[in-house]
C-alpha cells in the first residue's frame, strides 16, 4: 500500500501540523500571560494614582458612557444589579481574546506582539486620562502596565517549549524539561500578576474614606422628621419593613468603582443661569439649617413587583433655599447635577422650588451617608425617579434648560420628566408559594411619592376588588404598607393588587416596561392553597 505525504500520520505533514499546534498554544499562553502581567501592574500602580485610572475600570467606564441604550437596558434586564460585574467580566473576556491574537502573531514576529501590548496600553491610557477629574497621573497605570506586559511577552517568547534548545538527552525525552521551564515561567508570572493585582485592589479598597466618614458628627436638624407612627410597620412575616436598613437599601448607579470623596476636599459649585453663583465646602454646607425627612426612593428600572425601592430617614440642607439664594435666571428650567465620576441628572427647576422636601442629603438613618450611597453629599427629591434627581457623590449643580442640555439617561432615550407612578406590590404570600386553607394574610407595599396612597385593593382570581387595611405613614413622600385578610379555599389562585393615590388616580392595568418613564401594570402572584 502506497502512503502519501498528505496522509502519513507520522510523516512531514503531521509533524508540521503538530508544530503549528504547539506554536499556536505557545503564542496564546504568551499573550495571555503578558496581558495578566500588564493588568496586575496597572492595578498596583492605580493604588497611588486612583482607582479610576485602572485601565480595566477606565475602559469599563467608557463603555458605560458610550453603549447604546438598548444594550444597557438588555444588561440591566439580564444581570439586574450585577450588570457592573458582568461588564468587568465581559471586558476581561475581550481582552483575553485580543491577547491570544497578538500572542499568536508574536510567535511569527515579536514586533507584532509588542505592538499589540502597546495598543492595549494606549486604549487604557486614552480611557483613563479622559475620565472626569482625571489628572496627568492617570496615564501611569496603563503606561507601566503595557511596559511590563511587553517585557514579559518578549521574555516568554525566548523560552522554547518544544525542546529545540535542550541538550541531546532532553531532546530524546521530547523536550519535557523545556516545556516544564516554559510552564513554570508562565505559572510564575500569572501567580505574580494575581498577587500584585489583587493586592493592589486590596490596598486601594482600604485607602477609602471610611475613617473620614466615621469622624463626622452630624448636626441636629432644625426641623426634625415627624415621629414614625408605631402602626406604620405592620411587622408581618415576609412583609418588607417600612424603614430600610442602610445595608439593604437598593443601589443602582453607573459607577464601576465607588468614588472615594473626602469631606475635607469636597466643594459644591452652584452656577450657570443664576444671579449669584455659590461655592460651598462641606463644613459650610453642614453649618446651614437642616431638615430631616422619611423619603422613599425608587429606581425607574424597577419592574412591576420589583424591589428597586427603599425608604430611609434622610438629613440634609433644603435645596429650595440654596437655589433661591443663587437666583435662577429666566429660562433656567433644568437643574443639572453632576457626580464626581461625571454622571449627570436633569431635574425640573419648578419641582425643586414647589415646596417639597428636596435636599442635599448628608445623613441617612441617623448616620453619615454610606460611601456607596453618595458620601459625603447626594441629592434626594421626593416624587421623582432617581435617574432625574438622585445624584450621588455630588460635585456640581448647574442651572440650565432642557432645550440646551440632555443629561446622561435622557441621551439614551429615557423621558425628561419622570414623576414616580402609582404602584403596588404583594410581598406575602410569595409567588408560587403554598398556604393552608383558612385565614391568610395578604400584604405588601404601595407607593405614589409626593401624592400618597389613599386606597389599596386586592382581587382573588376574577372576583370583586376588596379593600385592604392601610398602615399609617409619616408623610405622602413614603410608601405605605397594607394588609388584607383572605379566607382561602383549597386550590390554585391568583392574587392581584392595585392602588389609588390621593389625587384619585388608580394605577393602570396597562402593562408597560420601565423604558422610558417607569413600568406599569398590576402585580399578581400565584398561590396554592392546601
Amino acid at each position: 500500500m502506497v502512503r502519501t505525504r498528505e496522509y502519513d500520520a507520522g510523516g512531514p505533514l503531521a509533524g508540521e501540523r503538530a508544530a503549528a499546534a504547539r506554536s499556536w498554544r505557545h503564542g496564546a499562553l504568551c499573550g495571555l500571560t503578558a496581558a495578566a502581567a500588564a493588568l496586575g501592574t496597572a492595578e498596583l500602580v492605580s493604588v497611588f494614582t486612583g482607582p479610576q485610572s485602572s485601565p480595566l475600570v477606565a475602559v469599563g467606564g467608557v463603555v458605560v458612557d458610550s453603549v447604546p441604550a438598548s444594550v444597557k437596558d438588555f444588561a440591566t434586564s439580564v444581570f439586574y444589579t450585577y450588570d457592573k460585574l458582568a461588564l468587568i467580566i465581559g471586558t476581561l473576556v475581550i481582552l483575553a481574546l485580543f491577547a491570544i491574537g497578538f500572542g499568536i502573531l508574536a510567535v511569527r514576529n515579536v514586533a507584532y506582539g509588542v505592538v499589540g501590548v502597546g495598543v492595549f496600553g494606549l486604549v487604557g491610557l486614552a480611557a483613563a486620562v479622559t475620565r472626569p477629574n482625571a489628572g496627568p497621573s492617570a496615564a501611569f497605570p496603563s503606561l507601566l502596565g503595557a511596559a511590563a506586559g511587553a517585557l514579559v511577552l518578549v521574555w516568554l517568547l525566548r523560552i522554547d517549549p518544544t525542546g529545540d534548545d535542550a541538550g541531546p538527552s532532553d531532546a530524546r525525552q521530547g523536550g519535557a524539561p523545556a516545556r516544564r521551564k516554559f510552564l513554570q515561567a508562565v505559572g510564575g508570572v500569572l501567580a505574580g500578576a494575581a498577587v500584585i493585582g489583587f493586592g493592589g485592589r486590596w490596598f486601594a479598597d482600604r485607602r477609602n474614606v471610611s475613617a473620614d466618614r466615621a469622624a463626622i458628627d452630624l448636626p441636629s436638624p432644625v426641623d426634625a422628621a415627624t415621629p414614625l407612627p408605631p402602626e406604620a410597620d405592620l411587622k408581618l412575616p415576609q412583609l418588607t419593613p417600612f424603614l430600610t436598613a442602610n445595608d439593604n437599601f437598593y443601589r443602582i448607579d453607573t459607577a464601576l468603582v465607588v468614588p472615594q470623596v473626602s469631606p475635607d476636599g469636597w466643594t459644591l459649585k452652584i452656577h450657570g443661569r443664576v444671579k449669584n453663583p455659590i461655592t460651598l465646602t462641606y463644613a459650610e454646607l453642614t453649618k446651614r439649617p437642616m431638615i430631616e425627612r422619611y423619603v422613599t426612593l425608587a429606581c425607574v428600572s424597577n419592574e412591576v413587583g420589583g424591589n428597586l425601592i427603599s425608604t430611609a430617614r434622610f438629613l440634609g440642607v433644603p435645596l429650595k433655599a440654596l437655589l433661591e439664594e443663587a437666583g435662577p435666571l429666566a429660562g433656567a428650567d433644568q437643574v443639572v447635577s453632576r457626580s464626581v465620576d461625571g454622571f449627570t441628572a436633569g431635574t425640573p427647576t419648578a419641582v425643586l422650588l414647589d415646596g417639597r422636601d428636596a435636599m442635599l442629603a448628608v445623613g441617612m438613618n441617623g448616620e453619615p451617608l454610606p460611601i456607596e450611597h453618595g458620601f459625603p453629599v447626594r441629592i434626594v427629591v421626593p416624587g421623582l425617579y432617581g435617574y432625574v434627581s438622585a445624584t450621588k457623590w455630588l460635585a456640581e449643580i448647574e442651572l440650565s434648560s432642557f432645550a440646551d442640555f440632555d443629561a446622561y439617561w435622557i441621551r439614551r432615550g429615557w423621558a425628561q420628566q419622570a414623576p414616580i407612578k402609582t404602584e403596588s406590590r404583594i410581598d406575602t404570600p410569595g409567588d408560587g408559594s403554598s398556604v393552608s386553607a383558612g385565614s391568610v394574610t395578604v400584604a405588601g407595599v404601595a407607593w405614589a411619592q409626593h401624592r400618597g396612597i389613599s386606597k389599596v385593593e386586592v382581587q382573588v382570581d376574577d372576583g370583586p376588588w376588596e379593600t385592604a387595611r392601610l398602615a399609617a405613614v409619616p408623610s405622602i413622600d413614603t410608601w405605605r404598607q397594607w394588609a388584607y385578610s383572605w379566607t382561602a379555599p383549597a386550590g390554585k389562585h391568583r392574587l392581584t393588587v392595585r392602588a389609588t393615590d390621593n389625587a384619585g388616580q388608580t394605577q393602570t392595568d396597562a402593562v408597560s416596561p420601565p423604558d422610558p418613564d417607569g413600568a406599569t401594570g398590576w402585580h399578581s402572584v400565584q398561590v396554592t392553597v392546601k
